[in-house]
C-alpha cells in the first residue's frame, strides 16, 4: 500500500531576472505537476515559491510510489505462432523471449478479430525517490529561458548561476544531482540579514522557516500584498495615494526578498511636466510608485522599496532622491526642447523613418491613413477635416525626444504637443486614441475622430503586413495583427459605428500599389484580411457568450458591418429560446436541402397549388414578407424572426401533407418557389438551419 509524504524542491541561484521570475516559477510548477501526472504519482496539492534568489515547488501528500499495474502484451496471431507441425514458430518463441518467459507460460487472447498469443504481467510501480530526480531535471530543461548561461568550469546551463539545491521528501533528502549540484536539506536566507545556512527538516515548514530564520518571504503573492499595503500606508503618511500598476508591483516583488518601504521627495517644479512623463520616469527608470492626491494629481513624492531593513533609512531615501533628480531633469529638457517645433513641422521628417521595408516610410503610411480617415469619416458623416488633420499628425510625436526616450508615451505626448500647438482638441485627443484599445479589455477610443483614426491606422497596418506576406502563424504575431483586428472590431461594435468592413478593407488594399517592386495582389490581400477579421470576430462572439452554431447562422448570410452582424447574432440567440425555434430550424434545414438537391429550378413566380396546406402556407408567407419589410428597414432582426416564428404551424402542416418532389414538373416548380420564398425570408436575418438542436 502506497503512503504519502510532502515534497520540497528548491533551487538557489544568483539574482533571477525580475521581469520573468513569475513566469519561470509558474512554468517550473506546471512542468513538475505534469511530470508527476505522467508518472502516475498522486498528490493532493501543489504550490510554487519564488524570490530573487530561489525557485521552489512544494507538493502536498505525494504518493511514495506509482501504483502497481497489470500489463497485457499481445503477440502474433495464433496461426502465425505455430509451425505446420504444431511446434512453436520463430514468431511465437520470439514473443516469449521478449516477455522474459517460456512459450508454455503464454496465454491465448480471443477477440472478434481472431485469436492471439498474449502475456499478462504484474508490474510493480517505481518509487517516488527514484522517479523524482528525472522529473525535476526535465522540468528545469523545459523552462522558458530565452538565453541560458554557463559559469565557471561547469557545463550545465541555467538562466543564472546556481548555488544550492534542496530536495526533501518527508524528512529525508533524495540524493541526486541537479544542474551539477548535490541535493541536500540546506537552504540560504537573506543575503545580508541572514547569510548563514539554514537546515530544513520538513517540507511543510519551508515558508515559515525562511521567514523566521532567513528573513525571506518566499511567497511572491504574499510579498505583492505586503508591498501594496506598505506603499499605501507610506503614501497615506504624506496625505497621498500610491499609484500602483500590476506590472511594476510584480517586478518590485521579484526584486525584494524582504521589502521595506522608503518614501522620497523631488523638486515640485517637475510637477509642471505632464503627469504621464513623471509616472513613466519613476516607474520605468527607478521602479518607484508615484504618489497622487485625492483628486488624482501627482504629489512631489514617491515610494520605493529596499531589500534591507537599514539602520539608516534616511541615507537610502537621500540616495534615491539624488538619483531621480537628473532623470526628471532630462524629461524636463526633452519637454522644453520638443515644444520648440510644432508637430506639423515634423511631418516631413517621417520620410526618413521606415515603417516596413516593403511598404515604405512612416510618411507613406501617414498618407494612406489620411485617405482612410477621410473615407471612414465620409461614411459616418463625421468631420472629414478633423479626421484628416489627426491622421496627418498621428505619428509625428515619434520624432520627438520624449518619445524616443520613452516609447510607451507615443500618442500621449502627441496629445500634449498638439494642444501646445493650438491644434483642435479633437485632433489632439485622436492622436492619443489611435492606439486604443491598448490591450485586451481596455477602453476603445471615446471620441469619434479618435475612433476613425484608430480604425484607419489599424486597417492600414493589417492590410499592409498581409500584403507583404507576414501573416500571423501559431503564436508568432510580431506586428500584433490579431490585436489590431480585434481593436477594429471592438471600436466599431462597442461604439455602434455603421462601417462596412469589406468595403473598408478593399479600400485599404487598393492603396497598396506595389510590394517589393511588384504589383500588389490587392484582391487576394483584401480577401485574406477579411477572412482574418471574421475569424477574430468569431473569437470575440464566443467570448461574449454566443455559440459557434449561432455565429455560423449569421456568417452564412455574410453581413458586411460588424455592428449589423452583432445585431443579427443577438436576434438569433433570442430566437432559439422560442418554442418554435427547433422545429423551424429543422424545417429550414429541410428546405435548404430540397432546394440544393433539386434538379428542377423554382418557378419565377408561384403558380397554381393544389393542396389546402400549401395554399395556406403561401398566404402566410406572402403576409409575413410584407410584415417584415419595415422591421428589416429598421434592422429589428429580433422582431423579424419573431414574426417568422409564426409560420411554424403552417410549415409543419405543409411538410406533413404535401410532397414537394411530385412528378408534375410545373407543380414541383411552384412548390419549390414557395419554399424559396420562405427560405429567402429567413435568410434576411440569418441561416437558422445552421442551429443545432
Amino acid at each position: 500500500m502506497s503512503t504519502s509524504k510532502h515534497l520540497l524542491f528548491e533551487l538557489g541561484s544568483e539574482e533571477l531576472p525580475p521581469k520573468t521570475l513569475l513566469k519561470l516559477s509558474n512554468a517550473l510548477l506546471n512542468n513538475i505537476v505534469q511530470g508527476l501526472n505522467a508518472a502516475e504519482l498522486t498528490f493532493t496539492g501543489s504550490k510554487a515559491y519564488a524570490t530573487p534568489r530561489r525557485l521552489a515547488v512544494f507538493i502536498e501528500n505525494l504518493a511514495s510510489a506509482q501504483p502497481d499495474k497489470t500489463v497485457e502484451k499481445r503477440g502474433p496471431a495464433l496461426q502465425a505462432a505455430f509451425a505446420p507441425d504444431g511446434t512453436p514458430s520463430k514468431a511465437g518463441l520470439g514473443f516469449a523471449t521478449s516477455c522474459g518467459t517460456s512459450f508454455e507460460q503464454l496465454e491465448r487472447l480471443l477477440t472478434d478479430k481472431g485469436e492471439w498469443l498474449s502475456f499478462t504481467q504484474a508490474v510493480k510501480g517505481q518509487t517516488t525517490e527514484k522517479l523524482i530526480p528525472d522529473i525535476i531535471r526535465s522540468s528545469i530543461a523545459g523552462l522558458p529561458i530565452a538565453k541560458r548561461m554557463r559559469w565557471g568550469s561547469f557545463t550545465t546551463e541555467f538562466v543564472r548561476p546556481v548555488h544550492w539545491a534542496v530536495l526533501l521528501y518527508g524528512d529525508s533528502v533524495i540524493d541526486t544531482e541537479i544542474l551539477g549540484l548535490k541535493t541536500g536539506a540546506t537552504t540560504q536566507g537573506h543575503r545580508f540579514h541572514a547569510p548563514q545556512k539554514i537546515t530544513l527538516t520538513k517540507p511543510e515548514d519551508y515558508a515559515e522557516v525562511l521567514h523566521k530564520q532567513g528573513r525571506v518571504i518566499a511567497d511572491i503573492e504574499q510579498r505583492k500584498t505586503l508591498i501594496r499595503d506598505a506603499a499605501q500606508s507610506a503614501a497615506a503618511a504624506v496625505n497621498g495615494i500610491a499609484h500602483i500598476e500590476d506590472d511594476l508591483l510584480e517586478e518590485i516583488a521579484a526584486l525584494n526578498e524582504w521589502p521595506v518601504p522608503i518614501t522620497g521627495t523631488f523638486d515640485p517644479r517637475f510637477l509642471q511636466l505632464p503627469p504621464e512623463v513623471l509616472i513613466t520616469t519613476m516607474q520605468t527608470n527607478q521602479k518607484y510608485f508615484p504618489v497622487k492626491n485625492a483628486d488624482g494629481g501627482l504629489l512631489a513624492n514617491f515610494i520605493t522599496f529596499s531589500n534591507i531593513e537599514s539602520s539608516n533609512p534616511e541615507s537610502i531615501q537621500q540616495g534615491n532622491e539624488r538619483v531621480v533628480t537628473p532623470r526628471l531633469a532630462d524629461a524636463e529638457f526633452f519637454w522644453n526642447q520638443d515644444r520648440k517645433k510644432t508637430l506639423e513641422d515634423r511631418v516631413e521628417s517621417l520620410t526618413s523613418v521606415v515603417f516596413q521595408e516593403n511598404l515604405g516610410t512612416v510618411f507613406a503610411k501617414t498618407k494612406r491613413v489620411q485617405n482612410l480617415a477621410k473615407f471612414i469619416a465620409g461614411h459616418l458623416n463625421a468631420d472629414v477635416e478633423l479626421a484628416e488633420r489627426a491622421a496627418l499628425l498621428a505619428k509625428t510625436d515619434l520624432m520627438t525626444e520624449m518619445v524616443l526616450e520613452f516609447g510607451n508615451l507615443q500618442g500621449i505626448m502627441g496629445r500634449y504637443y498638439a494642444l501646445a500647438d493650438n491644434e483642435p482638441k479633437a485632433v489632439a485627443l485622436a492622436i492619443e486614441e489611435q492606439y486604443f484599445p491598448k490591450q485586451s479589455g481596455s477602453p476603445t477610443a471615446g471620441s469619434i475622430t479618435g475612433q476613425i483614426l484608430a480604425i484607419a491606422e489599424k486597417i492600414d497596418t493589417l492590410v499592409g503586413i498581409f500584403a507583404v506576406g507576414l501573416i500571423p502563424t501559431g503564436d508568432k504575431d510580431p506586428y500584433a495583427l490579431r490585436r489590431a483586428a480585434l481593436g477594429i472590431l471592438r471600436t466599431v461594435i462597442e461604439n455602434e459605428l455603421n462601417i462596412n468592413i469589406i468595403e473598408l478593407t478593399e479600400f485599404a488594399a487598393a492603396q497598396i500599389k506595389t510590394v517589393s517592386g511588384q504589383t500588389a495582389d490587392q484582391s487576394a490581400t483584401a480577401d485574406r484580411v477579411i477572412d482574418f477579421m471574421f475569424d477574430r470576430l468569431k473569437g470575440y462572439c464566443l467570448d461574449h457568450g454566443y455559440t459557434a452554431d449561432e455565429f455560423d447562422a449569421v456568417i452564412a448570410v455574410t453581413p458586411a458591418e460588424p455592428l449589423d452582424f452583432m445585431q443579427r447574432l443577438q436576434a438569433v440567440k433570442a430566437f432559439r429560446q422560442l418554442p418554435e425555434a427547433e422545429s423551424l430550424a429543422a424545417a429550414n434545414k429541410r428546405i435548404r436541402n430540397i432546394l440544393k438537391k433539386s434538379d428542377t429550378p423554382p418557378a419565377a413566380s408561384i403558380g397554381a397549388l393544389l393542396e389546402a396546406q400549401e395554399k395556406q402556407l403561401l398566404q402566410a408567407g406572402l403576409q409575413s414578407a410584407e410584415d417584415i419589410k419595415p422591421l428589416l428597414a429598421q434592422r429589428d432582426y429580433q422582431a423579424t424572426l419573431n414574426r417568422l416564428a409564426g409560420l411554424r404551424n403552417d410549415v409543419d402542416a405543409f411538410f406533413d401533407q404535401v410532397m414537394v418532389m411530385t412528378d408534375d414538373l410545373e407543380l414541383r416548380a411552384n412548390r419549390l418557389a414557395l419554399l424559396n420564398l420562405l427560405s429567402e425570408q429567413f435568410l434576411t436575418c440569418a441561416d437558422i438551419s445552421k442551429l443545432q438542436s
